[in-house]
Formats: structure tokens, sequence, C-alpha cells
């Protein structure tokens, strides 16, 4: 079994995949300052409430935007699991060709959905809106290059910034509201965060479609965290909650 772990942010997004089928997924708070001791006994307990042997996992992906937790990561892995985990980073095969002016400064994780998506969807062009901390836009071509993207402030920093920069607006649940216009306070926020990145992702999804596809609309996949709230908005084909999973899995083969 392979352990596929991706260090966000806000998260530790984790799958363990029995030969190319994902059999459990999980996540945990990613916050700075965590142990490796803290990492591995949450990574092996995990696994052991659902049946799994630690044992069991022969390797592990990684891939990381947060570089102050890949110590304690990769220490746990060596730890608890006797295993040096590979790790997506600059200089592996990914099978892309990365039209950044300067590929090292890709995420890990946009690579790693990326590797999924010319997997999943060979020979189609793909774009990719990721609903994580941030909220991120992937071009990729169906001739596998990787053509840039777009990263704005995520739902979630958004309603932190109205929280601690106002006096008066308080902290929300976020949740799809039923309506745009709203009768209170914490209904006006909640619609505001929800339609709002609904009119970001319209916007943005638009111009990346005429910059880099010549107005032919490629195959538009939702993912991340909170990717399920806008399954019915329109803004995207179809939702793929495990595309960095998938990606990180495929980067290991390549780089077996």
């Amino acid at each position: 079994m392979v352990l596929t772990l991706d260090v966000g942010n806000t998260q530790i997004f984790g799958g363990v995949f029995d030969e190319d089928k994902i059999r459990l997924r999980f996540r945990r708070n990613s916050r700075t300052g965590a142990s490796s001791d803290e990492i591995g006994i949450f990574l092996r307990s995990v696994l052991r409430e659902n049946d799994i042997a630690h044992g069991d996992i022969k390797q592990v992906s990684i891939c990381t935007v947060v570089p102050e937790v890949l110590h304690s990561v990769k220490n746990a892995c060596l730890k608890y699991f006797n295993l040096n985990p590979f790790i997506l980073q600059a200089g592996v095969k990914t099978g892309l060709k990365i039209k950044y002016k300067n590929p090292l400064e890709v995420g890990a994780d946009r690579i790693a959905n990326a590797i999924a998506a010319t997997h999943s969807y060979p020979n189609e062009n793909v774009l990719i809106i990721d609903f994580g901390t941030a909220t991120t836009f992937c071009a990729v071509s169906a001739g596998k290059e990787y053509l840039g993207g777009v990263i704005i402030a995520g739902i979630g920093i958004s309603a932190e910034a109205l929280e601690q920069r106002t006096s008066r607006l308080p902290t929300v649940e976020i949740v799809r509201p039923e309506t745009c216009l709203s009768k209170t306070t914490v209904e006006s926020i909640q619609s505001g965060l929800y339609f709002g990145t609904i009119g970001q992702v319209k916007e943005i999804g638009g111009r990346i479609i005429n910059e880099a596809f010549d107005g032919k609309t490629p195959r538009i996949i939702g993912t991340g965290g909170i990717a399920s709230m806008f399954t019915k908005a329109g803004i995207f084909e179809e939702e793929n909650p495990d595309l960095v999973l998938h990606g990180l899995h495929q980067a290991l083969k390549m780089n077996m």
C-alpha cells in the first residue's frame, strides 16, 4: 500500500492506495510546530482505526507548500514507518512541461493536481480549480504543458479578514446560502463569500479560457476541501476531491 500526504497551509490531506484504488482518506490540522512524534502517532492511529496495519504501508509520497512542516512529516515516516518518503519537488519526473518563467515557483500541490489531470483526462485541455486555503487555477494543455495559473484568497481567508479587520462583523459559518439578497448580517456575509467566490471563478475562468485555450472550453475540474460547496453552482464540469492524492500516487510511480 502507498500512503500519500498533501501537507497544506491549513490541513494535511492523506490517502492510502491499495494498488490504484483509494482505500482510506483522512485530514488533520497542519499547524506549524507539530513534532514528528505527534504526526507519526496520528498517522499510525488513523491507519489502525481503519483496520490498516502500519506495516502494510510500503511507500510514502508527499507534497507540501509548508516547508517548515516537511521536516517533521519526513522524520515521522522514517521513525514510525521505517520509510524514506518520496517528495514531489524540483528535479523529479512529472511528465509535464512547466511554462512558468520560474518553474520552481509552482506549488507542489498544483503540480500534483496537474499530473493527475493529464493521467485521468489524457489528450484533453484541462482547467483545475482548487478550493483550499487559497483558491488556485491551473491551465494544463492536451500536450501536458502546465501553461500557468491564478491564485486568489480562499473563502476561509476572506471570512477571517472580514472578522479581524472590521469592528462589528462577526465570525460566520461558511455555508451555501439559499438566496443572494440577505436579511441579516450573518446571512449577508455568507452570501457575499459564496456568490463572490462564484463571480471570481467565472470571471477568471473565462479569461483563462480565452488566453490559454483560444476560447474553447476545456474540461473544468473542481477539487479541494470545499469544492463540494460549489457543485451545484455550474462553475466546473465535475468534482474530483482526490485529485492531488492521485497526482502524488502517479508521481511516485513515475519516479520509482
